[in-house]
């Protein structure tokens, strides 16, 4: 058995349940069960977690699970003043910058954003392209782009009167929610959901399709 596994460096901002997902199948999978010959290998290993922001509650999934972090928020890579002064491209410039640097640190060999907010931009890009994956709450290609992330997604969801939404694991480009799609999960819009709701329901297939992303990557690769 091929016991190689790909290196993975996790994009956070938030809460970090889609990172729970991932360290949790990690240890669930590690391949050391005794006595279960059916328990498959993991195929990654998470070696570092970064986020755009020092109040990510991820940070903290990540160091109780004994996960190095990083901070790249524009305040902590640029300064407080350069910050302020800086345009949103010069941001998302420096903290994909500085993402790049934390990733060769630890030796990445694929990067997930898992409710990662920052649009990547500039050389990372390049140095890891077809090994980046993003998880999108809504079924690609609609409710996609700048803006749309979290209860804004399912919002517009509602508003606009879909009968099914989901999430998408898709393939990272320089266009915000443009890459090649790679799963879909789908639940059904009920009459009465609510953005709250609708989330709550679309939540457990995000941890489905974002281990499998990232196994899909891996099993590719390693």
């Amino acid at each position: 058995m091929n016991n190689k596994k790909l290196k993975t460096a996790v994009l956070v901002s938030g809460g970090g349940t889609n990172l729970q997902a991932l360290i949790d199948y990690q240890m669930e999978h590690s391949g050391n069960t005794a006595g279960n010959t059916s328990a498959s290998d993991c195929p990654y290993e998470i070696v570092c977690v970064i986020s755009d922001t020092k109040k990510a509650f991820a940070l903290e999934r990540a160091a109780k699970a004994n996960i190095p972090s990083a901070i790249c928020s524009p305040y902590a890579v640029m300064g407080a003043d350069a910050a302020k002064a800086a345009t949103r491209d010069e941001k998302r410039l420096a903290v994909s910058n500085a993402v790049l640097e934390q990733c060769r640190k630890f030796g990445a060999e694929a990067i997930v954003q898992a409710g990662w907010l920052t649009v990547l931009a500039g050389d990372i890009l390049h140095e890891y392209e077809g090994k980046i994956i993003n998880l999108h709450p809504a079924l690609l290609p609609k409710f996609g782009g700048v803006g749309m992330w979290g209860h804004h997604v399912h919002e517009a969801v509602l508003a606009a009167g879909e009968k099914e939404s989901g999430c998408t694991i898709h393939l990272v480009s320089a266009e915000c929610d443009g890459g090649k799609i790679l799963i879909q999960k789908r639940v059904p819009v009920l009459p009465d959901d609510t953005p709250d709701s609708l989330y709550e329901r679309i939540a457990p297939k995000e941890h489905e399709a974002i281990v499998e992303g990232l196994c899909l990557i891996a099993k590719k690769s390693v």
